[in-house]
């Protein structure tokens, strides 16, 4: 974590000037990050992390020279101490599963918002992990052999998220239980407050006292948990 009048130090890697040079302007805005260095190509985003040791690497997947998850392979080795957030417009398996085994802390598609950027570089620099909605969808889907689609649109929150309070673990109450199934069915935030027809603010306090009776500290964590505890869905 930054202490006081610290600064989160991002490097960026992206081979498309503009995309690249869009993301030097755009976080060069937010409060208490700044941009230390901007790579063409994998290559250049190791060599230049190794030089100039940021804190978070925002890693393209296709780059020349040297690919994003080859990179974030090397920089495991390397330089351990710079979190690598992917961030990319590939969401399909051969995208996702080899740059998370690469270890990268994040993954994010390129449609996310300034806000999502914000708080997923922020995630990955305190140690957390911070995964796109479809991303954790795909992941889920891989640890149910027959599953058909980890894409489908996620079906309405099913029987555990609706069970007694009496049969809930750690003090979950129904509806904590039935935003954990929605986390666990990979719904964003903004879609479980459409699902539930609630505000984005009570959304979040239900999704910090899961995780504080849960004790996960990401929404990865807590999928698992869903998963142990039988609240993830599926029927």
């Amino acid at each position: 974590m930054t202490g006081p009048g610290e600064r989160i130090r991002v490097l960026i890697a992206d081979d498309q000037q503009v995309v690249r040079g869009g993301l030097v302007l755009l976080i060069g805005m937010l409060d208490g990050i700044e941009v230390v260095g901007a790579a063409r190509d994998g290559a250049e985003a190791v060599e230049l992390t190794e030089r100039l040791r940021p804190d978070v690497v925002l890693m393209d997947l296709n780059m020349p020279v040297l690919d994003g998850v080859a990179a974030t392979a090397a920089l495991r080795e390397k330089v351990p101490g710079s979190a690598v957030l992917v961030l990319t417009t590939y969401v399909d398996d051969d995208s996702v599963f080899p740059a998370l085994r690469a270890g990268a802390r994040g993954y994010l598609t390129k449609d996310a918002d300034d806000d999502e950027v914000e708080t997923a570089i922020r995630h990955v620099h305190a140690g957390r992990t911070w995964l796109d909605p479809v991303v954790q969808a795909r992941l889920v889907a891989a640890l149910q052999p027959g599953q058909a689609s980890a894409t489908a649109t996620p079906p309405p929150a099913p029987g555990p998220a609706r069970r007694r309070a009496d049969t809930l673990p750690d003090g979950l109450t129904p509806r904590e239980a039935e935003v954990l199934t929605l986390i666990a069915q990979g719904l964003s935030n903004a879609e479980i407050c459409a699902r539930l027809v609630v505000s984005q603010a009570t959304v979040k306090t239900h999704i910090n006292r899961i995780f504080a009776k849960t004790g996960a500290t990401d929404r990865a964590q807590a999928v698992g948990y869903a998963y142990r505890n039988d609240l993830a869905g599926g029927g």
